[in-house]
């Protein structure tokens, strides 16, 4: 009976790729009610190594994360030219690290996202699991809401510009995203999100927004974790 249970275990063990923002928190917990067991975290860094890739998140925020989920997470810095060689190198350590079966996504319904997901993680030994897959992408955001899933904006495009940074995602927020035709989800890039809340952390974060950063056509807010 023991072996059957660490054999299942085993089976239903994942890592989650973590963007610190509300669609990788929100296919973490589907993933955790559907009874898979998160073992990993993983984030990509800049080069710098001080704040992640694709959010702009600082390090020591996303570490607060996994540690209001009490999850390990596991960094690695990236160029954009080395960063598919590099995601494999690190699913497989992890994978052997952790004796992981699955890797989780928080894409809706880019086909090149997933297919660069399948790609990436069958290299690695591992399954894609989407969990938000072809999810109406108002109702997942009304979804996350509803389940107590804190978020604030923190990068946007020129279209809403920098007055969103801080703003935290709510339904008055959708409305008004709707009438200025943006993606409420922001599932193109329009806009990332730090979750500060989850039905999972033990403690929510407190973080400020104490500037704003430019680069290219997108806004970064600048943010420091403040103590408890």
């Amino acid at each position: 009976m023991l072996l059957i249970c660490l054999f299942k275990n085993k089976e239903m063990s994942f890592l989650c790729s973590w963007s610190g923002g509300k669609d990788s928190c929100y296919a973490y917990y589907l993933a955790v009610k559907q009874g898979w067991e998160p073992k990993v975290l993983l984030n990509v860094l800049n080069e710098h190594g001080d704040r992640s890739r694709s959010h702009g998140i600082p390090k020591n925020i996303l570490t607060a994360q996994a540690q209001a989920l009490d999850v390990p997470i596991h960094f690695f810095e990236a160029t954009w030219a080395a960063y598919e060689a590099s995601f494999i190198k690190n699913l497989v350590m992890l994978k052997d690290q952790y004796g992981l079966s699955t890797a989780v996504y928080g894409d809706i319904d880019i086909e090149s996202h997933r297919a660069w997901e399948e790609k990436v993680s069958a290299e690695a030994g591992l399954e894609a699991k989407l969990p938000l897959w072809k999810g109406s992408r108002r109702d997942l955001v009304e979804e996350m809401l509803d389940t107590g899933i804190e978020a604030m904006i923190v990068s946007c495009n020129n279209t809403l510009g920098k007055e969103f940074l801080g703003r935290t995602l709510d339904k008055n927020l959708i409305q008004e995203l709707e009438a200025l035709q943006i993606d409420v989800c922001g599932e193109n890039g329009e806009y990332h999100t730090l979750v500060l809340n989850a039905p999972m952390f033990k403690q929510r974060l407190q973080v400020s927004v104490v500037g704003v950063e430019k680069s290219s056509n997108y806004n970064f807010a600048s943010l420091i974790l403040d103590a408890p």
